[in-house]
């Protein structure tokens, strides 16, 4: 995986073909994006403001502004900046075959700050400082690029689905938070507040009233009727409910309680049934897209995983220049502050948050199955990290495998991988082998393994013939003596001091047999 990144510059939307990198212009477009009306500015080359107008934001209103920008040259020449990368009116500009440049509103603000000293602001001014901007800094600008129609339909659902998952983390803390404030045992019942048998029970029993008379026998009716399957026993059931603080019984506040309760039950009920529809729908439009058994054959990374990866990820491989811009966009690269003497190396907080989240749980499940990931993981660990930090580092380290695997179009194997292929080869057996040892000069016994390590038996010392690394290992029992020895492993470099080890003279020692006293 040596090899360096391609990076196509030219992609097609729609049979147009459309560069990456800005070309010639000629002149320069910004548009100030509002919800109902464009404010739209058109500069030449020297600045000159030849055009300022606003269009409808309607199918009528881009149609005209299409024809309008092509009385200035070709669609190649005319690029657009604007404050949104994505919407119907990038979409439309993007198949008229503009160069849309999205800019950040932060940007767009300093830069007016600095042009602008009298603070005025308008939407006519806007678009100019943007059209401005663009002109400006076309060398350091990218062109946004589209996805495909299967890519945008993962990334639809998966959002969707994610969005869903925050409505029901919000809603289950709110009622976790109302039955703890009024009826705790409810609360602490079942493990998961959000699950249908809890659910169930707070529908059926919504207040600490309406369980007044709820024994055994009834528990054990309603665990039947609703099938639960976990290991608690309608007794142990029933005296967890029991063992929590008592529930409110006020007779003009149970009636409120009872509605709030059943409201947000109906909204878990609501949004639960959602998730399982969308999960379906996640594995229906992964299975359609081109590059799902790329990221469906990580290891641990199962479907809405990868497609949450795949969603924020993209197929354009003209995007990113190499595996360090995948990095940044999805905040695992840190950021460096310097000046002067002082110089910090913190989190990158301006980043895609949907792709760190997904990179950052894949990695901390990736680990769990995979010896190469644990392995970053433990060593990361063992550096000083926490345990965020050494993930985000085995994120980094799987986007660099990932990004191969997508260039190729090939999904990932473990034995292709050569870091986690040679974790996993196994270690050869161990064989005795006569010699002479290179410390004392003795003909003795060797173990050999793997056909570049050689141990002598008489004196505990491993001779590497591959890495020059030394290191020490020690509390291993040596074969000689029974008891404990030290093992040193190194590459023999120049011909040792002729002598026996440890016994100072400078004269060769005679060869004895192998297990004999110095």
């Amino acid at each position: 995986m040596s090899r360096p990144p391609r990076r196509v510059d030219l992609i097609a939307i729609r049979g147009v073909v459309l560069s990456l990198a800005l070309g010639e212009a000629l002149f320069f477009v910004g548009i100030d994006w509002a919800s109902t009306e464009h404010a739209v500015c058109v500069m030449d080359e020297a600045g000159k403001i030849v055009a300022e107008f606003t269009i409808k934001h309607s199918a009528d209103g881009i149609a005209q502004l299409v024809r309008r920008l092509a009385k200035y040259g070709g669609p190649e020449e005319v690029p657009i900046a604007i404050e949104r990368p994505n919407g119907r009116l990038v979409d439309l500009l993007l198949e008229a075959g503009h160069a849309v440049v999205p800019v950040s509103p932060n940007a767009i603000k300093t830069w007016r700050e600095g042009e602008v000293l009298s603070g005025a602001k308008s939407d006519a001014g806007d678009a100019a400082v943007i059209a401005e901007y663009l002109r400006l800094r076309q060398h350091r600008l990218q062109v946004v690029t589209p996805c495909s129609s299967q890519t945008k339909a993962v990334r639809t659902v998966v959002r969707t689905r994610d969005d869903l998952v925050g409505m029901r983390v919000t809603a289950v803390n709110q009622l976790a938070a109302l039955l703890e404030a009024h009826w705790p045992g409810a609360k602490t019942l079942f493990a998961d507040l959000e699950s249908p048998i809890s659910l169930e029970f707070l529908t059926r029993y919504p207040t600490a009233a309406s369980a007044a008379r709820l024994g055994e026998g009834r528990m054990a009716a309603f665990c039947a009727k609703h099938s639960y399957s976990g290991r608690r026993s309608p007794a142990e059931l029933l005296a967890r409910l029991r063992a929590a603080p008592a529930g409110t019984l006020d007779q003009t506040l149970t009636p409120a309680l009872r509605d709030a309760v059943l409201a947000l039950v109906t909204v878990l009920k609501s949004v639960n049934a959602a998730l399982k529809d969308l999960d379906k729908s996640v594995a229906a439009r992964l299975s359609e897209h081109p590059d799902s058994d790329i990221f469906t054959s990580l290891p641990r990374s199962g479907r809405v995983n990868a497609a949450q990866i795949l969603a924020e990820w993209g197929d354009c491989r003209a995007a990113y220049a190499g595996p360090d811009s995948v990095a940044a966009l999805a905040g695992m690269c840190p950021v460096t502050r310097a000046s002067g003497r002082h110089r910090a190396v913190g989190f990158r907080w301006a980043c895609n948050k949907r792709f760190r989240r997904a990179l950052t749980s894949f990695a901390d499940n990736s680990r769990r199955s995979s010896p190469w990931a644990a392995k970053i993981y433990a060593d990361a660990r063992a550096g000083g990290k926490d345990h965020a930090h050494a993930i985000r580092i085995l994120a980094r380290a799987w986007i660099r495998v990932i990004w191969r695997c997508w260039l190729d179009g090939t999904p990932y194997d473990p034995a292709k991988h050569g870091a986690a292929a040679a974790l996993n080869a196994p270690q050869r057996c161990l064989r005795l082998t006569q010699g002479v040892c290179k410390s004392c000069l003795r003909v003795i016994l060797f173990l050999q393994v793997k056909r570049s390590v050689l141990a002598c038996r008489s004196w505990g010392r491993v001779w590497c013939l591959r890495s020059p690394a030394s290191v020490l290992l020690r509390g291993i029992p040596g074969p000689c003596s029974g008891g404990p020895r030290s093992i040193h492993r190194s590459v023999p470099s120049a011909p040792r001091r002729p002598g026996c080890a440890g016994s100072g003279s400078g004269t060769a020692a005679r060869p004895r047999r192998a297990g004999s006293p110095p």
